[in-house]
């Protein structure tokens, strides 16, 4: 972009909300400083080189994204499958808050921070109703159809996600404070209605 003589206006860079790190019941917003992790430590490496193009006179956007819901790719098909099976149940310990985003109000973020000259900086690219594990996946329960009772161990996850598991085993409370305070209108804010949107889909 450098050594372009017609730069672009915008760059919207895709972080995570692994820039918080492991944390508590504590909700975070935007302002809440960074964890101390490996993955945190990687997010702040990423959103710094991005936040260059700043000085190059690009507006930056640097969209922290939680847990994307969608019926192809991604975590949830493989929360789904054990489900499917009568199988499926919390994955341990069951306390951790999962911060997620149905696919299509991700695609909206992008297309709301394109459109309004006056977002740039972090923005939490999550829904409003983060749940904790448990409740994620009763819910899940509840819309297949199927029980949760089997609580899925740790080193099992780390085997069928690889390095994806952490993501699951801890996690968050993120609220996007910017996105509703900017205006921007969620179609999936809760976890029921995303998840009915995208597995009872014809």
């Amino acid at each position: 972009m450098a050594g372009l003589s017609k730069r672009p206006a915008i760059l919207i860079n895709a972080s995570a909300i692994g820039y918080y790190g492991p944390r508590d019941e504590t909700p975070v917003s935007e302002g809440t400083t960074a964890g101390t992790d490996f993955l945190a430590h990687l997010c702040v490496d990423w959103e710094q080189e991005a936040s260059g193009a700043e000085a190059l006179g690009l507006r930056v956007v640097r969209l922290r994204i939680g847990l994307v819901l969608g019926e192809d790719g991604g975590a949830l098909p493989r929360i789904v499958f054990p489900f499917r099976l009568f199988l499926g149940g919390p994955i341990s310990p069951g306390s951790q808050w999962v911060s997620w985003i149905h696919r299509q109000d991700l695609i909206g973020l992008v297309q709301w921070a394109l459109a309004h000259s006056t977002i740039s900086g972090a923005v939490n690219g999550v829904a409003p109703g983060a749940v904790t594990m448990r409740e994620f996946c009763r819910t899940l329960g509840r819309v297949l159809g199927r029980p949760s009772w089997l609580p899925v161990p740790e080193l099992a996850l780390r085997l069928i996600l690889g390095e994806l598991s952490t993501l699951l085993t801890t996690g968050q409370r993120v609220e996007p404070s910017k996105a509703l305070r900017g205006g921007f209108v969620f179609q999936y804010a809760s976890l029921e209605s995303a998840l009915k949107g995208i597995l009872r889909a014809p």
